[in-house]
């Protein structure tokens, strides 16, 4: 196993479990992949994902692999309300966890009569197309004929009538303009795809699946952060007898008579070429182009979902904020601050050769959680915006001028935010590459039906018999569901074969 990231632990104990030896060489010192944590002063931080959609995955994971459950290990905690958000007109809502009847009414009362019913509608179209892409785009290894995926929108837009022509929404910007028909409700919905870095004007109308996924399935905190979600997989592999070799490199992935039989390992400064470990089976946790780099040849067949279909994928900015002071009376888990101008956000992350937006979109995350601060007299805080991983994140004006920006842009939903603050650390995309591997920082998206196949990933099987991919860079995409799912599907298909077909 190459890395030690969320899809290849549940990949290792899975297959532990089915009675592989495992063992898994990271490059850093600790597992986790994004899951980290930050902690100084007695203030702890996560950053990478806090919040955790679709606990099933991982529920799945425990009951498969060993006698404790999931909430045996940690302590899963609903946030409610689900997420307070902040409109670019100063319209403020709180919407409650997993109830659509709740959710219709705050909207109503805080957009007007109308609005809730309008997002109403838009959560049972997007629960068909939940339904329609569920099984293969989750459940499933990559099909063979993915382009049937590609080209099948799955998402039933409403009729549109436009200059006496009779359209229907092909993209997540359009069902917002035509169905929903009001600017914070568009705001509403393209922050669900922000938030992965997505631009709503090309991100496919199959993207309604991601806020659907938080409504019907609930937003859940881990108490102590996610970075607690990592150390229970990972104990879980201990059990099961994975072996862990940290500090170890990976830097070829070896083949004999066109198979993967194993992997060489960085030799120490000067000694030459390194170890090689034979194996079995060969399962990549990387990027794809580290993948390339590993094997020195090309992985797909033509007409394959290629690694770089998608569009430049951003990373993300975080701020690490110590406060004096105890969390106020009623604050919110989450908070999404939204950008005043919505487009010039999403041209400066498709072409950020500009000057960034003034106040971008950001998600303030206040958890009241006694193990991420010193006492009750001070509050851990993190805010997080999407920004152009390429940037130059080694350059500390960069990082000063993000960095007051997203203060700013923080204050809206953290009163007296300056006056409380002790001290800020910057998370970047520099950051995230180093923790990672991945160039860049990049955080990839969930893969997404439709748009020609751009926003599938690679298959978990290659050209090369015996080598894996697994992780949020092949199917089934980016986020913690996604991962615990890629760990599942690559498991499978090493226990049972190239016909498994995923779970019943």
């Amino acid at each position: 196993m190459i890395g030690a990231g969320t899809g290849a632990l549940a990949a290792a104990a899975r297959l532990a479990v089915a009675g592989h030896r495992v063992t898994v060489y990271e490059r850093t010192e600790t597992y986790g992949g994004a899951l980290r944590r930050v902690e100084r002063d007695g203030f702890a931080f996560d950053t990478g994902p806090a919040l955790l959609h679709l606990p099933a995955v991982y529920r799945d994971l425990f009951v498969k692999t060993g006698k404790r459950q999931l909430e045996d290990v940690v302590e899963l905690v609903q946030v409610d309300p689900s997420s307070r958000h902040v409109f670019a007109d100063g319209t403020r809502v709180s919407l409650p966890n997993a109830s659509r009847a709740g959710v219709v009414a705050a909207l109503d009362e805080a957009l007007g009569a109308g609005a809730g019913q309008r997002w109403g509608d838009f959560l049972v179209r997007a629960r068909e197309a939940w339904d329609r892409t569920r099984r293969p785009l989750l459940e499933e290894p990559l099909w063979p004929n993915w382009q049937v995926l590609a080209d099948r929108e799955p998402y039933p837009a409403v009729p549109h009538k436009r200059l006496l022509r009779t359209r229907r929404a092909g993209t997540l910007a359009e069902i917002g303009a035509w169905e929903l028909r009001d600017e914070r409700l568009a705001a509403l919905l393209a922050s669900h795809a922000l938030a992965y870095g997505l631009d709503p004007r090309t991100a496919p109308a199959s993207a309604a699946v991601l806020p659907y996924l938080e409504h019907a399935f609930g937003t859940w905190y881990v108490r102590g952060g996610l970075r607690e979600l990592a150390r229970a997989v990972y104990e879980r592999c201990l059990e099961r007898r994975v072996e862990f070799v940290f500090g170890a490199e990976v830097t070829r992935i070896v083949t004999r008579d066109g198979r993967a039989v194993g992997v060489e390992l960085a030799g120490a400064p000067g000694a030459g070429g390194g170890t090689v470990v034979e194996a079995d089976h060969v399962v990549a946790g990387v990027d794809p182009a580290r993948l390339r780099a590993l094997t020195d040849r090309p992985l797909d067949a033509e007409g394959d979902v290629r690694a770089d279909a998608e569009p430049a994928v951003p990373g993300r900015f975080t701020l690490l904020l110590a406060l004096r002071g105890p969390r106020e009376a009623g604050a919110a888990h989450r908070t999404v601050v939204h950008a005043p101008d919505a487009d010039a956000e999403a041209d400066f992350l498709a072409f950020p050769g500009g000057d960034a937006p003034p106040s971008p979109t950001v998600t303030v995350l206040r958890p009241d959680d006694p193990a991420l601060r010193p006492d009750d007299a001070h509050e851990s805080v993190t805010v997080t915006a999407v920004v152009p991983a390429g940037a130059d994140w080694a350059d500390e004006h960069t990082v000063r001028r993000w960095t007051e920006r997203v203060l700013e842009a923080a204050g809206t939903a953290v009163p007296g935010l300056r006056e409380r603050l002790l001290w800020h650390e910057a998370h970047t995309p520099r950051q995230t590459a180093q923790e990672t591997g991945t160039p860049r920082g990049e955080v990839p998206a969930p893969a997404l039906a439709a748009a020609g196949g751009r926003f599938l990933r690679p298959a978990n099987t290659t050209r090369l018999p015996g080598l894996y991919r697994v992780g949020g860079w092949a199917h089934p995409g980016g986020g913690l569901p996604h991962a615990g799912m890629s760990g599942a599907l690559v498991a499978g298909l090493i226990v049972e074969g190239p016909d498994f077909r995923g779970s019943q």
